[in-house]
């Protein structure tokens, strides 16, 4: 077996978020998921109504997410959504949070994206991976930033069986390639993340072989976000049904960003926040939030 990391992975990592630099260097983001959908996996439309999506952006950005994903239509397969209808579901919650918190929208609809980015958003992202070239230059022209996440299928389309001959090969390959097109099309480099994409066009193995070799895609030099929270490599590992994958998600979510991840999207964000700040502090990243435990009077006076 191939031993861990000993120390947690560290590489200079500035991403510019529409002109603020956030240092991911020392320091993971945690991305707060707020969907506007009926039908989302998890919270199962429990932020669907406008005013529940955008307490909830608020509520996450006050816990210390400093980035919300709002999103309108979920990855899974289904019929196509109207893009009129995506732009009603997420463009009141973006004008509402942008003020506040940096706000990544998640679509694979070039018009929804650069409708978005006027609105106020600072990040696309892309759970096709710019499948759509046209997706490449709204975000170069908007001054966004953009997520390229792995996945294999068309939009809402099934993917049965996947095959990989390397997983990890296969995305780092697909990542490499869809990050030179975005180059190509002039999105700067410190705007680009890598997505490896778990659970996406993938099975249980193939997300488990994702993280454990996560490392590897740290190396293509991109900040690594990593979309796993409450997903069904956690639950099938564990044997745990969905609102009952918090530990794993957080485990997963740990070891990722001992691999190299630096933002981290999740549905449960004070847990996960705990959990990256944590993992900070064992690195020597940030100090303590207050010192007490066995130290001497009047270093706690």
């Amino acid at each position: 077996m191939t031993p861990g990391p000993s120390t947690t992975t560290e590489a200079s990592c500035v991403l510019d978020v529409r002109g603020a630099a956030l240092d991911l260097t020392r320091h993971v983001a945690v991305m707060a998921i707020v969907n506007r959908t009926p039908d989302s996996f998890y919270d199962r439309g429990a932020t669907f109504a406008l005013d529940a999506a955008i307490a909830a952006g608020l509520a996450a950005a006050e816990e210390g997410a400093e980035l919300v994903d709002v999103g309108g239509v979920k990855f899974a397969p289904g019929p196509p959504l109207p893009v009129e209808v995506e732009k009603d579901r997420i463009l009141p919650v973006v004008r509402a949070l942008a003020p506040v918190v940096a706000v990544s929208v998640d679509t694979f609809h070039p018009e929804v994206a650069r409708a978005a980015i006027d609105a106020g958003a600072s990040i696309i992202n892309d759970t096709t991976g710019l499948r759509d070239p046209a997706m490449a230059a709204v975000v170069s022209e908007g001054g966004a930033g953009v997520v390229i996440a792995h996945s294999l299928a068309a939009p809402r389309m099934p993917h049965p069986n996947p095959h990989y001959d390397d997983v990890v090969a296969d995305v780092a390959a697909f990542l490499a390639q869809r990050r030179d097109l975005a180059l190509s099309r002039g999105i700067r480099p410190e705007r680009i993340i890598l997505d490896p994409g778990h659970d996406l066009n993938k099975n249980t193995l193939h997300s488990l072989e994702l993280t454990r070799r996560l490392g590897e895609l740290a190396e293509l030099g991109s900040p690594l976000l990593v979309a796993l929270s409450n997903k069904d490599f956690v639950g099938e590992t564990l044997g745990r049904d969905r609102h009952d994958r918090v530990a794993g998600s957080l485990a997963a979510a740990v070891c990722c960003v001992l691999h190299g991840a630096r933002v981290v999207r999740t549905h449960n964000v004070r847990e996960t926040i705990d959990a990256v700040r944590m993992v900070e502090a064992i690195a020597g990243w940030r100090e303590p939030a207050f010192l007490r435990h066995n130290m001497p009077a009047e270093a706690v006076a």
